[in-house]
C-alpha cells in the first residue's frame, strides 16, 4: 500500500488544531508478513541511500522525535534506522540539562550534537522541549539564568520559536536537511501502554511515578505542542504529524518521510575525474607485481 507522506505533513504557516489529526489511521499494512516486507524494504533502501550520504559529503540529515511518553520514540528509532551503518549514523538522547548547560543559551547543548555533512543525526528529543516541557512547567525557567524570567514568560516563547526557526534555517543553507516528527499518540492508547508496563516484567523499568505525573498535564501539553508546531513547521523544516496508536503504521510512515527526504538530494557516489582513475590504475599495476 503506497503511503504519501505529504498526508502527515503540517504545512507552513498552518494553525494546529491536534484534535483534527488522528492517532490512529487505516493500517498501510495487510497483514504481519506484508509490514515485515515493507519494513525490509524501506530499511534496506535508506541503508542505499545512507551509503551514497556517506560518501558525497555535501548534506547531513538530522531527524527529530518529539512524542509523548510511550508513543513509540525509540522503537521506531530502533526498527526505522536498523539496517543503516553505525559509522554514519549518530543518536542523542536529551534528558534534564546539566548545570553547565544551565549556564547556556537554551540551544547550546543541542547544537553540540548536530551532525556533519555525511552523516545522519537523530534526536530523540531535542531543544524543543524548550518550548513543550518548559512551556508546561514555566518554573523551569527560573533555573535558566534568564533575566526577569517570570516578567518575560509570554514573550519569551515567540522569542524562541524565532529562535528555533532562524537556527534550522541556517542549518538547511548549509546543507543540513531537518524532518520533525510529532508522534501523535492517544490518551488511551498511552494508558493501554502504561498499564503494559507495570504487567510485564520485562518492561517494568520503563514505567515510574513521573510518567502518571505528567499524564495530569496532558492538556497542557496538546496546547503547547500545536503552537510549537504552528509556529515551527516551515518549507525547509517540516513538522510531520505520526499517527502513533499503530506502532507498526507508525515505523512505515517515518521510513516512507524519510526516504522521500533523502530522495529529493538526488545522492551519487563521486565521480572518478580521469587524472584519479589514471591514478588508480597505476596502484592497480603496482598491486599486480
Amino acid at each position: 500500500m503506497k503511503i504519501d507522506p505529504q498526508r502527515f505533513r503540517v504545512r507552513a504557516d498552518t494553525v494546529v488544531d491536534l484534535k483534527k489529526w488522528p492517532t490512529r489511521i487505516e493500517p498501510v499494512y495487510k497483514s504481519d508478513a506484508h509490514y515485515e516486507k515493507a519494513l525490509g524494504e524501506h530499511v534496506a533502501d535508506l541503508s542505499a541511500q545512507q551509503a551514497r550520504l556517506y560518501a558525497s559529503s555535501s548534506h547531513a540529515l538530522l531527524l527529530i522525535f518529539q512524542a509523548m511518553d510511550a508513543a513509540g520514540k525509540d522503537g521506531a528509532i530502533k526498527h526505522v534506522m536498523s539496517g543503516v551503518n553505525p559509522q554514519g549514523c549518530q543518536v542523542y538522547s536529551f534528558k534534564h540539562p546539566s548545570a553547565t548547560e544551565l549556564q547556556h543559551d537554551f540551544l547550546w547543548r543541542t547544537t553540540r550534537d548536530l551532525p556533519e555533512r555525511g552523516r545522519i543525526g537523530i534526536f530523540n528529543r531535542s531543544y524543543y522541549e524548550e518550548v513543550l516541557i518548559v512551556r508546561v512547567h514555566p518554573e523551569i525557567l527560573r533555573n535558566e539564568g534568564l533575566p526577569d524570567p517570570s516578567r518575560r514568560t509570554k514573550s519569551i516563547w515567540p522569542a524562541r520559536y524565532r529562535s528555533i526557526v532562524d537556527l534550522e534555517r541556517h542549518l538547511y543553507e548549509n546543507g543540513t536537511r531537518i524532518v520533525k516528527f510529532f508522534l501523535h499518540l492517544s490518551k488511551e492508547e498511552q494508558r493501554r501502554r502504561f498499564l503494559e508496563r507495570i504487567d510485564e516484567p520485562t518492561k517494568n523499568w520503563k514505567f515510574s511515578r513521573a510518567d502518571i505525573a505528567e499524564r495530569q498535564y496532558w492538556k497542557s501539553y496538546m496546547h503547547a505542542y500545536e503552537k510549537c508546531l504552528s509556529a515551527t513547521s516551515t518549507e525547509t523544516a517540516p513538522w510531520y504529524v505520526v499517527p502513533a496508536d499503530d506502532k507498526r503504521t507508525s515505523r512505515l510512515v517515518v521510513s516512507s518521510i524519510i526516504l522521500e527526504t533523502v530522495g529529493k538530494l538526488k545522492l551519487e557516489f563521486p565521480k572518478t575525474s580521469p587524472g584519479r582513475r589514471r591514478e588508480l590504475l597505476e596502484l592497480r599495476k603496482q598491486l599486480s607485481r
